[in-house]
Order: C-alpha cells, then sequence, then structure tokens
C-alpha cells in the first residue's frame, strides 16, 4: 500500500484545538498590520476576504462581515448589501486572474451544518475547475493544491487594491 503524506492536515488540527481557547481570527485578522502574513486580501467598512488557510482549491477564499456574527438573519441590511456586493467584486477578480470554469459559494451556518468557525458568519468562494477533485479525495482524504497560498495571495491582492469599487465592496 502506497502512503499519501498531507503534513499541512496536522496544522489544521492543532489549529483547530488552539482556535477554540483564542479570540475569534475573523475579528482579529483585519486589524493587523501585516495583512498579508494573515492572508488578509481586502477589506470594505463592514466586510473583508480572506483566503482559507486550508482550501479545498487553489483560490478558496472568505468574505466575512466585520461585525461578529453567528446567523445570517442578525445582518442588518447595509452589512447584507455590503456582503453581497464584496461576494460580486471577490468573484469577479477570481474569474478574471485564476479564470475557474464553475465557482462553489456557501454558508455554513452552525456546527451542525459544518462550519468550522461557528461563532462567526462567513461565505466560502471556492473557483473550480473539470478534474479537480479526483479519487485523492475519495481513497486518500486528501485535496492536491497545486499552488501555495502565498502566490495565490501574490496573484490576487493587486486586483483588489486596483478594480472599480461599487459602493461598499472592495
Amino acid at each position: 500500500m502506497k502512503q499519501l503524506w498531507a503534513p499541512w492536515r496536522m496544522d489544521y488540527i492543532k489549529d483547530i484545538r488552539k482556535n477554540e481557547k483564542k479570540a475569534c481570527i475573523f475579528c482579529t485578522h483585519p486589524k493587523k498590520k501585516n495583512q498579508m502574513q494573515f492572508l488578509v486580501l481586502a477589506q470594505t467598512p463592514l466586510s473583508f476576504v480572506i483566503m482559507n488557510k486550508y482550501p479545498y482549491s487553489s483560490g478558496h477564499l472568505l468574505v466575512v462581515p466585520k461585525r461578529h456574527v453567528s446567523e445570517f438573519t442578525a445582518l442588518n441590511s447595509e452589512e447584507g448589501l455590503d456582503l453581497f456586493l464584496t461576494q460580486q467584486k471577490t468573484i469577479e477578480i477570481l474569474r478574471k486572474v485564476l479564470k475557474p470554469q464553475g465557482i462553489n459559494i456557501g454558508m455554513n451556518v452552525g456546527k451542525a451544518a459544518g462550519a468550522g468557525i461557528d461563532a462567526h458568519l462567513h461565505t466560502h468562494i471556492v473557483p473550480r475547475w473539470f478534474g479537480d477533485t479526483n479519487f485523492m479525495a475519495v481513497t486518500a482524504h486528501s485535496r492536491v493544491i497545486p499552488e501555495g497560498l502565498l502566490k495565490t495571495y501574490q496573484k490576487l491582492q493587486p486586483h483588489f487594491t486596483s478594480s472599480p469599487r461599487r459602493r461598499g465592496s472592495v
């Protein structure tokens, strides 16, 4: 039997344990000085875009309201509009830069729905390509990510700062 090593998974497991005792990363990361270190791509007054540290595929981004809420229905109309417009702009940038053939967009609200961080609402935006999932996920419970996080960050970030803005969007 062949073995597949996925050492990054241990970091994920350790982070889950640590984060249970720490402050919310979605509340602290946008306030940090070195945005690249914390994978924050862009911010509006009410939301921000951050790369998923443990992505399903290259370019897996999260759009997060700045206010610490766990329920979609807890957003006020201004926050909801900002979140929606930021998601739109994020998808436009992903299509322009990474050229995915499809995109998954979703929220896991609550632990039972699969939310890894259930205390702070966030939207997953996952670029998809034909053939990006294969036997690896099924047989080895592993995903192959073909590009490093910082390289993807460096590709995407300039487009967030230079793209035309809609009201409230990145």
